[in-house]
């Protein structure tokens, strides 16, 4: 296998230093698929279900979420940007993740995704209307694709702070003294989900949503046997997007990691974070600045012990680069930030992780004892 030949002068070519050492090897994943179903131009929210809306609704304001709608059986969460929600949580026997919407980018979309899956294209039951076509990722994950019959105005937002820089004063007799309040949600930026079907489910989005890959991660000694985690992010072509809008990684779990929420700034991030230790939520990673994506990020867990991010200041990418690769391992997630924790990698023994992974080892699927290991060295590393 011989390596692709980079570049390194070629602007569209940032998969070198702490972006990533290489791009791909002779054979190795495109990332992309030829000739996808449809192109999704965005992550539209998350659906959840909870035992306690209003518990629900106190994380959430103190978060920085705004409401969109609220009724007995569901609440809507949004952002301050025009646009769709960021999230649903409807009243449940327990809390679970249910499922990602994205937006498709045109009506007609809808139609060519129902013909090509087997689906129906059905009402959408969204602040609004639309519609919406219903699909099942191969991990079982519960998928929809929908359109929004109307937007969502925009809301008053967070203003980000005037800095000044070496010789460039652009704040003189004034203070700075950013207020101790939630950070205000602008919108929801990805989502991170573990499946032990890795390549399969890859290849789904890829091939059915029409979106592509931005990084790759593989293990150390382990890169022949392709990637283990995928950055993947929309394709709305030579307009820059979002670095990643879904995180693939293998794993003996299927279903939600965290999802992302972008604020305005460093300040939005670290003030909001204060407020949130004051009113007793736990910390689960943070503050740094990520890697792959270059985010600024700040980790919590709600009650329900979902993982949320503040995220600020992320890479935006349009469709002419190609994939980077680099080797997964826990010291490679940040270039600056505290020691990356337990509770973010999932690594904390419990009875239910063990079950996780047994049955794992037992099922028809991508993870077997060398993956296992590579997987548990790669997060001590």
């Amino acid at each position: 296998m011989f390596e692709t030949p980079v570049d390194r002068a070629d602007p569209r070519t940032p998969h070198q230093d702490l972006h990533s050492e290489q791009g791909a090897l002779r054979g190795e994943h495109p990332g992309r698929a030829r000739n996808p179903v449809i192109k999704v131009a965005d992550l539209a929210w998350l659906e959840f279900e909870k035992p306690d809306l209003d518990r629900a609704e106190v994380f959430a304001r103190d978060f920085g979420f705004a409401i969109a709608a609220r009724t007995e059986g569901e609440l809507w969460l949004r952002g301050t940007f025009a646009g769709s929600p960021c999230m649903v949580i409807r009243k449940g026997i327990a809390s679970r993740f249910i499922g990602p919407a994205f937006r498709a980018a045109e009506r007609v979309d809808l139609d060519r995704l129902a013909r090509d899956t087997g689906g129906d294209v059905r009402d959408l039951d969204a602040p609004g209307g639309g519609k919406a076509v219903g699909l099942l990722d191969p991990s079982g994950l519960p998928v929809r694709v929908v359109h929004c019959a109307e937007q969502l105005p925009a809301l008053p937002h967070q203003q980000p702070l005037i800095l000044n820089f070496g010789t460039d004063h652009r704040r003189t007799n004034a203070t700075q003294r950013p207020p101790r309040e939630p950070s205000r949600i602008q919108r929801l930026g990805h989502v991170v989900l573990e499946t032990p079907l890795f390549a399969r489910t890859l290849d789904w989005y890829l091939d059915t949503l029409g979106m592509i890959v931005s990084d790759f991660l593989f293990l150390d000694g382990q890169r022949g046997r392709g990637p283990t985690m995928a950055f993947i992010r929309c394709d709305q072509g030579s307009l820059a997007v979002d670095h990643h809008t879904l995180a693939l990684h293998l794993g003996p779990a299927t279903g939600y990691v965290h999802s992302a929420y972008q604020v305005t700034d460093l300040d939005a991030i670290a003030a909001g974070g204060e407020y949130l230790a004051e009113r007793g939520y736990q910390r689960s990673w943070g503050i740094g600045r990520h890697i792959q994506g270059s985010q600024l990020f700040d980790y919590w867990r709600d009650p329900d012990r979902f993982m949320l991010e503040h995220f600020a200041d992320g890479d935006l990418f349009s469709c002419d680069l190609e994939p980077g690769w680099a080797p997964m391992s826990a010291s490679g997630l940040a270039q600056w930030g505290p020691p990356v924790t337990r509770d973010f990698l999932g690594t904390n023994p419990s009875p239910a992780k063990l079950r996780e992974v047994m049955t794992a080892l037992r099922g028809d699927n991508e993870l077997d004892p060398a993956r296992l290991l590579g997987l548990m060295k790669a997060m001590s590393s």
